[in-house]
């Protein structure tokens, strides 16, 4: 742009910068009842950012440098006490530190742990694990050793999204090998806990899943259970509150162009400034 116009692109930036403050749309804090937050990667070596929409709109709400309760807790003092107190909804990654920041600033909310995450964390901390350790048991069956190795992706990815060829290799790996079965059925089961139609029904899925990982025998099964359990509220909370972060999830991915057009921004300001006008939110 800078050179189509014949400007120095520090011109360009302050005026786009300009453009921006002007023309991006206020938040009408009136509507906001349920919150979506997330975190994305902000620049490489493990600095983040925490992103807030309103779940109802999709309007981004707030973007911040960090992912602590300090870094958080602009964003809830923005909103001020009246908009906090009428929040019936927060969910995020399971985040201790955005946990109890919602939960002292919004008493009336219900924390919602998203599904995918926990999945996903049960894929890396669980299934990975039984996957090595039964690969690492095989050392005299070079072959059985390497079809196991080589399983990750058969074993993390939903079934319904395997050909027809890797069903079948699925099969057989769980046919040959009992732990692999037990977490793999497990994990289907966990995603159930999200779909419950009610409270109660979900109280009774965890207390059935929690024993039978208990029972499992299985150390990197048992460990995630216990570790899980303190979430379980806001588990439950899912059964009364369909909310999840793949919005985000996918506004994280249009980010990532949005950050990649510019070849990176020194300026978060300026950047933040981009997001909040790239989603606006829908209208009523």
């Amino acid at each position: 742009m800078a050179e189509l116009v014949g400007l120095h692109w520090h011109t360009v930036k302050a005026i786009d910068h300009r453009r921006l403050r002007r023309e991006t749309a206020p938040a009408d804090l009136t509507r906001v009842r349920h919150l979506i937050m997330d975190e994305f990667a902000l620049h490489k070596g493990h600095h983040y950012a925490t992103v807030a929409i309103c779940a109802d709109t999709q309007q981004v709400l707030w973007i911040g440098e960090g992912r602590s309760r300090t870094a958080v807790r602009p964003f809830f003092e923005w909103l001020g006490r009246d908009t906090c107190h009428q929040i019936e909804a927060v969910a995020m990654d399971v985040n201790m530190a955005m946990d109890l920041e919602a939960k002292q600033h919004c008493p009336n909310a219900r924390i919602v742990y998203d599904l995918f995450h926990v999945v996903a964390k049960f894929g890396r901390e669980v299934i990975d694990r039984v996957r090595v350790d039964q690969a690492n048991r095989l050392h005299e069956d070079r072959a059985g050793r390497r079809v196991i190795k080589r399983s990750r992706w058969l074993l993390l990815r939903n079934r319904a999204n395997l050909a027809p060829e890797q069903t079948v290799k699925l099969d057989e790996l769980l046919a040959a090998n009992e732990p692999l079965t037990t977490v793999y059925l497990l994990k289907s089961q966990l995603k159930e806990l999200w779909y419950a139609p009610s409270e109660a029904e979900a109280r009774r899925r965890w207390k059935e899943w929690f024993g039978m990982a208990i029972l499992s025998g299985l150390k990197p099964l048992m460990a995630f259970a216990k570790r899980l359990r303190p979430y379980l509220e806001g588990i439950v909370a899912s059964a009364l509150y369909r909310l999840n972060t793949s919005v985000l999830e996918g506004m994280n991915n249009r980010i990532k162009v949005i950050k990649r057009m510019a070849y990176g921004y020194r300026d978060t300001t300026y950047f933040f400034l981009k997001i909040k006008a790239a989603f606006p939110g829908r209208m009523r």
